[in-house]
């Protein structure tokens, strides 16, 4: 079993920035590949982005890309997402979730494990 702790999170203007962590514990080598989540009131979850877990591939959405960064820190099992330049439109739950076998950026639901969630509120 992997279980996903999250941090981060909060209320910000537009055009502020946020980071998110997201610390891994339990059996850490049983996924490869590790996302962020948002799912906004009324909408369906959206993945933002994603990081295997050797750091090779990087997976962003087009409406975060360029604003958002996904990083590791491998030894501390810690990803995080620095977001800047945040818009109304950022605003949703955060979810950080984990794939063991194949990824599931295109569909959360493939996802194994997920964390607890954290609010990311952007006013304009």
């Amino acid at each position: 079993q992997v279980q996903l702790a999250q941090s981060g999170g909060g209320s910000v203007q537009a055009g502020g920035s946020l980071r998110l962590s997201c610390t891994a514990s339990g059996y850490v080598y049983s996924f490869n590949y590790i996302y962020w989540f948002r799912q906004a009131p009324g909408k369906e979850r959206e993945g933002v982005a994603g990081v295997s877990r050797d750091g090779v591939r990087t997976n962003y959405a087009a409406s975060v890309s360029g604003r958002f960064t996904i990083s590791q820190d491998k030894a501390a099992h810690t990803v995080y997402l620095q977001m800047n330049s945040l818009e109304p439109e950022d605003t949703g739950m955060y979810y950080c979730a984990a794939a063991s076998i194949t990824g599931c950026f295109g569909n959360w639901r493939q996802c194994d494990y997920w964390g607890q969630g954290t609010q990311v509120t952007v006013s304009s």
